[in-house]
């Protein structure tokens, strides 16, 4: 049976963000995991909220908790024009690849980005399969590819006769891509999604692969909207004393393999936090991308607020369990008051359509938490 796996090593470190996120025994999910398609939770709007008088006084745990999709597909499901021959972004450089037919395509991701955009530039039922993150309506009817979260199945793959297929290398890797490409079929690598700006530029090289390039334009502005919307909405429950808004350091965790990560700027959450209007403790300390934490570092962060995956909390046995791995997140003002925020992990990362989503579930957590 052909298997395309990503190595061991990426598995064991997998960032869904540039460092290849490590899931080993694993399987990051959306909101519905088990069967795909989306669990629909309905929140009160944001500006029903009442904020805390000072976040930095609220103790406790708490799960951010992510909406329905703000973003829609195009009203106007938009034509294809092929045949076209668009850059293919390999790691050893461009390759260029020509795609003559996209009445059957499979766009995989470790956050469900990839299938999220085919979706909403209104391409949704040209998809034959799934990734274990997809979660847009009625993809729970689409065939999952994946095993574990990252391992594709190449065989399963090929009988459902891809006519193009869309990666960021995040599942199945360099090895499923010419597996493919062996057969046959056309793969375009897209490069890695990890905040709204590489989102914009995983929509256009979507678009172009699927001969709809002009549709990029529209739906990057839907987005863009959408999110500079949602930061509005968000900036009413920031406090106008700056002496008041948190500060938030991002750890990544994967408690079984004894990995702890801090992300910085370029890591993808910096964007997110930025969008919160609140304080960046790595940033502010200059920490550059994804490192492994030190406590020294975290000590002298000293953030009121620790935000981390859910899963990652989970291997870790949940808040108790976290500190006591880690004793200095004990020494720092979030782990005194336990003010530990997690978030689906797949979602965290998810960009593009669910960008603004995932800022309303967080500004809740930081700002309303008793309102989840």
């Amino acid at each position: 049976m052909l298997k395309a796996r990503t190595s061991r090593t990426r598995a064991a470190l997998a960032l869904a963000l540039g460092l290849a996120i490590a899931l080993t025994g694993c399987q990051t999910a959306g909101p519905n995991a088990s069967g795909g398609g989306t669990e629909t939770v309905e929140l009160p709007p944001l500006a029903s909220l009442t904020p805390l008088e000072n976040p930095l006084d609220y103790e406790g745990p708490t799960t951010a908790i992510v909406g329905a999709p703000s973003v829609t597909p195009l009203a106007e499901k938009p034509t294809a024009k092929l045949p076209v021959t668009v850059q293919s972004h390999d790691r050893t450089g461009d390759v260029p690849v020509e795609v003559t037919d996209t009445s059957r395509v499979l766009a995989i991701s470790l956050t469900g980005t990839l299938a999220d955009i085919v979706y909403n530039l209104g391409l949704g039922d040209q998809l034959i399969g799934r990734d274990a993150t997809t979660t847009f309506p009625g993809s729970e009817d689409l065939p999952l590819v994946v095993t574990g979260g990252h391992d594709i199945e190449a065989e399963s793959v090929l009988g459902l006769e891809p006519s193009v297929i869309f990666t960021d290398l995040s599942v199945g890797g360099i090895d499923f891509v010419n597996v493919m490409r062996n057969a046959g079929v056309p793969v375009i690598v897209v490069k890695r999604s990890v905040d709204p700006a590489s989102a914009a530029e995983a929509t256009q090289q979507l678009a172009e692969g699927l001969g709809v390039a002009d549709a990029a334009t529209e739906l990057n502005a839907k987005v863009a909207d959408a999110i500079a919307a949602k930061e509005e909405e968000v900036a009413r429950l920031i406090p106008t004393d700056e002496a008041k808004r948190p500060r938030v350091a991002f750890l990544y965790v994967r408690g079984g393999a004894g990995i702890y990560y801090l992300f910085g700027e370029g890591s993808g959450v910096d964007t997110l936090l930025e969008s919160l209007g609140v304080i960046d403790v790595a940033e502010e300390a200059g920490w550059k991308g994804e490192r492994p934490m030190t406590d020294e570092a975290l000590v002298k962060m000293d953030p009121d607020i620790i935000l981390v995956m859910s899963k990652g909390l989970t291997s870790t046995k949940g808040v108790d369990g976290l500190i006591e791995a880690q004793p200095s997140i004990a020494l720092t003002t979030a782990g005194k008051k336990r003010r530990i925020i997690d978030i689906n992990d797949s979602m965290l990362f998810a960009s593009a359509g669910r960008t603004p989503d995932v800022i309303d579930a967080l500004a809740r957590a930081i700002y309303a938490p008793d309102s989840l």
